[in-house]
């Protein structure tokens, strides 16, 4: 059965460009197109979709309505993915939308929805539970930690920092191996060695790759806050 999708931006051209790239893969049912955050609410009331595709600012505030919306969700159809398009590598929106847990939600960059084998993986993970940071997002991170004082990260060779960045993609260990051209054995010693250096509890693999990937994001917003 095709993934039922919400759209919300309040950019006309923006939604049509996402409509025809949604509608051109038959895995995907895009169900309401929207324009704000009311309209927004009413057709996930209506339609139900199994995952909400959504900008960050639209009205009535043009502030943090998609990072709202996925809040809301989260409480009233903790079900539902969320997709949070962004114009902004910027941490501190990432880690609201991931603070309260990274599950089904992901966050992606506007410059990227172009990619559509990306966009859509996002949206597969997120229907199914997963998440998803973008990559330009764990980039800055890592450039802004290697210009400032050593960090829990500061012990991770480039190597992990790699599979790390992968795991906070929410790439799976043999999208990790394929994209490294590493063997899966491989990515699991560093994944091993990586959850041992960040000080993560022996809690289910899930968890820990979620909290690998909200290090990440909150270590960027202590360093903005600096």
């Amino acid at each position: 059965m095709p993934i039922r999708i919400a759209l919300a931006d309040d950019s006309f051209i923006v939604r049509e460009g996402m409509r025809e790239l949604l509608q051109s893969v038959d895995e995907l049912d895009l169900v309401a197109t929207c324009s704000d955050l009311d309209s927004l609410r009413a057709a996930i009331d209506r339609e139900r979709p199994e995952v909400v595709l959504t900008d960050i600012r639209m009205p009535p505030t043009n502030t943090d309505e998609g990072i709202r919306m996925a809040d809301e969700l989260r409480r009233s159809a903790p079900s539902i993915g969320v997709v949070v398009l962004s114009q902004y590598a910027d941490a501190e929106y990432a880690l609201a939308l991931l603070d309260k847990g990274a599950a089904g939600r992901a966050y992606l960059l506007k410059e990227r929805v172009s990619d559509l084998d990306q966009l859509v993986n996002a949206i597969r993970e997120v229907a199914r539970g997963g998440s998803v940071v973008d990559s330009k997002v764990i980039e800055n991170l890592i450039a802004a930690r290697s210009r400032s004082k050593p960090s829990v990260l500061a012990d991770l060779t480039p190597r992990e920092r790699e599979v790390l960045a992968g795991v906070a993609e929410g790439k799976n260990n043999g999208a990790i191996a394929a994209g490294l051209h590493l063997t899966g054995g491989a990515v699991e010693k560093h994944i091993s060695s990586i959850f041992s250096k960040l000080g993560l509890s022996e809690e289910n693999d899930v968890h820990r790759r979620v909290k690998a990937t909200l290090i990440y994001l909150a270590e960027g917003q202590e360093r903005e806050k600096r």
